[in-house]
């Protein structure tokens, strides 16, 4: 048995989380005993929870079959935005009471940009500064750039794209918003948001965050380092399936200032008034819009339960640093070198939880991994991504999937 073998048994034997993996729904045994799968793809799509589909069920067979409208009020549909909404806080680093569950990503993050810009204004008032620029991530991921730009087209605004190193020296007095990715999809790279939030809010602007690549794999702190509004996607490390939807954090402060430009018959302050003028809920409410998607919504907080109990962010943090650690070991010790380069930062302060090496043909290289029961995913040109959720993948898991890119990396020629 090799040393990276026995290392992962005692690394296995050791941790806190293990039992958590019986929660999910997995191939085999995984890396265990070389059967199964390797499921490194979860931070595109998390695995399947195992108390959801039964969850599901009743929600289609009872809930919806049996007492049909009545589970607006008797089964709690009509405040699931919300009461889920208060199960997520504590993950991001939020109090109750700050974040709303529903629509999609990107969706929200139009929400929250808009937002962000009329609290700037509002803030700075008619003697203020123009307050006419949006900067974005120049890194990020395309759907938030795009969103960016459709937003200040709407507002009037410049939109600023800036890689997230230079954006302190890039803001000033007309800078409005700053929308920031917390990890780099790319690159797993994770940006410093105390500091960077911190340079926002000097500039008098406001900042928002996308946490779809940090919520559920390691400590946000929304509420600890004042974040404005932040949104997140469910279906990575919260596991809510394909489709889940996201949601908005609103920080408690600016709630009573924060004008979505999305006004809905969910986020009236009477939502069954159906009067003609729109007057906002109080609180988060009024990050909602229109009827939820209740049996994505359900499924989410059946999934939810996995954080149930002991489990803290900052063992799942714990843990996704020593798998990000031991794979890189093991990579340097079974890929000859030149091979393929680690596009993740070695420092932990700078690293989400995932790991993106380039090499070439890393299309193929990936087809080939899945077809040997590892499980990661491949971003145009070069890129291969594993994303290590620490609820269910183990050292074993870990040490496989090196070994097995090895032996992929020595029959391709790659």
């Amino acid at each position: 048995m090799s040393e990276q073998k026995l290392r992962a048994k005692e690394l296995d034997a050791a941790d806190v989380l293990a039992a958590r993996r019986a929660a999910f729904v997995l191939d085999g045994d995984g890396g265990a005993n070389g059967g199964g799968t390797v499921y490194l793809d979860g931070n595109s799509l998390g695995a399947l929870p195992a108390a959801v589909p039964g969850r599901i069920e009743d929600v289609v067979r009872r809930q919806w079959g049996e007492l049909r409208i009545r589970s607006w009020t008797e089964e709690g549909w009509w405040t699931a935005p919300e009461r889920i909404g208060d199960r997520i806080a504590p993950l991001v680093g939020a109090a109750a009471g700050q974040v709303v569950v529903g629509d999609s990503t990107s969706v929200n993050v139009f929400k929250a940009v808009v937002g962000a810009v009329r609290l700037a204004r509002l803030t700075a008032g008619a003697a203020g500064a123009a307050r006419d620029e949006i900067v974005v991530d120049a890194t990020t991921f395309p759907t938030d750039g795009y969103i960016a730009a459709s937003a200040a087209r709407m507002t009037g605004c410049t939109l600023r794209p800036v890689p997230p190193s230079g954006i302190p020296d890039a803001l000033g007095e007309r800078t409005a918003a700053v929308l920031l990715n917390h990890v780099d999809y790319r690159t797993g790279r994770l940006h410093d948001l105390p500091a960077l939030t911190a340079a926002v809010h000097a500039a008098g602007a406001y900042a928002v965050w996308d946490l779809c690549h940090s919520a559920g794999a390691l400590p946000v702190g929304l509420d600890e380092h004042g974040v404005d509004l932040a949104v997140g996607c469910t279906y990575k490390y919260l596991n809510g399936g394909p489709g889940a939807p996201a949601y908005l954090y609103v920080r408690a402060e600016l709630q009573d200032r924060f004008d979505s430009p999305l006004p809905g018959w969910n986020s009236h302050a009477e939502p069954f008034g159906m009067r003609p003028e729109y007057a906002p809920a109080p609180g988060a409410l009024r990050g909602r819009v229109g009827t939820p998607d209740i049996l994505s919504m359900l499924a989410l907080e059946a999934a939810l339960d996995v954080w149930d109990g002991d489990v803290t962010i900052e063992e799942v943090r714990a843990k996704s640093l020593a798998l990000t650690d031991f794979f890189l070991e093991c990579v340097e010790a079974y890929v000859p070198g030149g091979r393929v380069e680690c596009l993740t930062p070695r420092p932990h302060g700078e690293r989400g939880s995932q790991i993106a090496l380039r090499c070439p043909d890393a299309g193929d290289v990936m087809q080939r991994l899945i077809g040997r029961g590892v499980v990661g995913d491949f971003r145009h040109p070069d890129v291969l991504r594993f994303g290590f959720t620490p609820l269910y993948v183990g050292f074993a898991d870990t040490e496989r999937a090196a070994r097995v890119l090895a032996e992929v990396l020595a029959e391709t020629g790659a």
